[in-house]
């Protein structure tokens, strides 16, 4: 991250695994059940693409699975969570903190241990959800929302519990010798930057503090900030945030202190999807130019890039990047 900081040229670190999943062939169904596949189209764009890391599959339902939640699981689609497990106040208390080794989170470890072994030549970053994110995913978004003001004893018990579980994860990760984690907070977005804090960034910072050092960094994402929670997600320590393309990213990179890194924040769905490869071009280097002034800027998506995304337009992205660095 220093080196990244102290070089002249820009990096790039997409939030993108669908290409490769596509690159060797297979659906995102196997991908997101079986760490081996996972593991091949995390390889697959590595051996591609000149990121600046490796990245995970942005999965916001494994958490949420291991928990009990139900799941929809398409064949070329990302899975989602159906309904919502807890009702009540009290249906929190009894909601046990799983093991590690419940739903599909083993072959999440299992793809991260192959890719710290195998990718050597950059970082490799694991996934995980945040702590507000997945007690919306456990209660329901809508209901969280209300929780949180009729009864926020009821929203922090959830929050602990939550945490508790992702930290678990995130020390398993830490294991395997990945180098760090995008942690996705989408969420804590809905809410002002002083609930963001007491409801998701208080809990975020818990598990900062715990698994952040010199080899392993906490990268937060939170593409629901539209620039009115920068500084609640700051005041996680985080060691580099990730931001959507609903914000400004000349705007919210000031409030970054210039040691962490900024990444973003192309859109993933009208730009690297749907946009032709010459909009691709021009929406990359119109970019580049206005973050021309911060060193600690890393070129990315929005947030992850869908499937079916044109490969066309993810080299045009690379190419536009070489060029601007000359």
């Amino acid at each position: 991250m220093q080196g990244i900081i102290e070089r002249k040229d820009v990096t790039a670190i997409p939030v993108m695994t669908h290409p490769g999943i596509e690159i060797i062939g297979d659906t995102v169904l196997k991908a997101v059940s079986d760490g081996d596949t996972h593991y091949k189209a995390i390889m697959a764009l590595a051996e591609k693409y000149p990121t600046a890391a490796a990245t995970s599959i942005m999965d916001l339902t494994v958490e949420a699975e291991a928990f009990g939640a139900k799941i929809s699981f398409p064949e070329n689609e990302v899975p989602a969570v159906i309904g919502h497990l807890l009702n009540t106040p009290e249906d929190i208390d009894r909601l046990q903190v799983p093991s590690l080794k419940a739903g599909r989170v083993p072959q999440y470890l299992k793809a991260n241990l192959l890719a710290a072994r195998t990718i050597t030549d950059r970082p490799v970053l694991g996934g995980c959800i945040g702590p507000f994110s997945l007690a919306g995913r456990l209660y329901d978004m809508s209901e969280i929302m209300v929780l949180i003001y009729q009864d926020p004893e009821a929203a922090h018990k959830l929050l602990a519990k939550c945490t508790e579980y992702i930290l678990r994860y995130c020390k398993a990760l830490k294991e395997t010798g990945i180098n760090g984690v995008v942690m996705a907070e989408p969420a804590a977005g809905l809410m002002s930057d002083e609930d963001c804090r007491r409801f998701s960034s208080d809990y975020v910072k818990q598990i900062v503090d715990s698994v952040q050092d010199d080899y392993f960094t906490v990268v937060l994402h939170n593409c629901g900030n539209t620039g009115h929670c920068t500084g609640a997600m700051v005041a996680t320590g985080s060691g580099a945030y990730h931001f959507g393309n609903k914000c400004d990213m000349a705007e919210v990179i000031r409030d970054v202190p210039p040691t962490a890194l900024a990444l973003g924040n192309l859109d993933p769905v009208s730009v690297f999807k749907s946009a032709t490869p010459e909009e691709m071009r021009e929406a990359t280097r119109s970019l580049l130019e206005r973050m021309r002034e911060y060193p600690n800027f890393v070129l990315s998506s929005g947030c992850d890039t869908p499937p079916h995304t044109p490969f066309a337009n993810i080299d045009t992205f690379f190419e536009t990047l070489k060029e601007f660095n000359g």
